[in-house]
């Protein structure tokens, strides 16, 4: 079991802190001050808040909705699934802008003769970061809604969900951001070349957002086998789920 730090103090009203070993940013649950734990000078994060719009039963209803819609889904299995566990937790993202010039250089060998050439890629990002080091989550998936974001306050966290603190800094999330835009920026230039010989990005990041979205978590059981779903608290919309897989028959 993880001790909890329980000796570190709300600046802003000096209530008690529940504060895991390896969160460094820390929400205060009476009075919602949010700021990086231990840093030098404290300061108050620019933080806001995704509300979830949903309970159990209509996530559930959702997911069996999604059960059954779309192509390569068992035909019973929104009837024949059983929903073990719905949990809804608030995940700490960091909402980085990021607008990327790159400049490449490469070869194009999908046409003969292969051909020298070079271009830039301009894009703005807004780019999502999970705040939490060595887990997964679909962000590419998952946009924040133009509705439904307000500035935090901790008396719209629904009793009884997981309230995870984030376990990096915005500096952090931005080298994050900037490495992870880098990739996509690279996946961009391979759609001009074949082969690329030179590649340099320039970055203008803006001030990054600290948010919590909350997401369902969910399991399901089907033909005695369990799945996975994670579920948008604030629009229903499922993020991403486990398809159990179909055996087609021959006829």
């Amino acid at each position: 079991m993880v001790d909890i730090v329980s000796e570190i103090e709300c600046e802003n009203c000096g209530a008690a802190l529940s504060i895991n070993p390896g969160e460094i940013v820390s929400t205060c649950r009476y009075c919602g001050y949010t700021a990086v734990v231990g840093a030098d000078k404290p300061f108050q994060l620019e933080h806001s808040l995704i509300v979830n719009n949903n309970n159990a039963a209509s996530i559930e209803n959702a997911l069996r909705d999604w059960m059954r819609e779309g192509f390569m889904k068992p035909e019973d299995l929104a009837k024949k699934s059983k929903i073990l566990t719905l949990e809804l937790r608030y995940l700490p993202f960091w909402l980085v802008p990021v607008d990327a010039t790159s400049n490449y250089e490469g070869v194009l060998e999908r046409v003969s003769p292969p051909s020298p050439r070079k271009g830039v890629i301009d894009r703005n990002y807004d780019w999502l970061v999970l705040g939490r080091k060595g887990a997964q989550f679909p962000t590419r998936d998952y946009s924040v809604p133009n509705t439904g974001k307000i500035p935090f306050d901790f008396k719209r966290i629904d009793s009884g969900a997981n309230f995870l603190n984030s376990e990096m800094t915005g500096e952090e999330a931005i080298e994050r951001a900037k490495d992870e835009v880098e990739v996509n920026q690279r996946f961009l230039a391979k759609q001009e070349v074949d082969q690329i010989t030179s590649f340099n990005t320039n970055f203008r990041v803006d001030r990054p957002t600290y948010i919590h979205a909350p997401v369902w978590f969910s399991t399901y059981e089907y033909k005695g086998r369990s799945y996975s779903a994670l579920l948008d608290g604030n629009t229903g919309a499922v993020l991403r789920a486990d398809i159990p897989r179909t055996d087609f028959k021959m006829i």
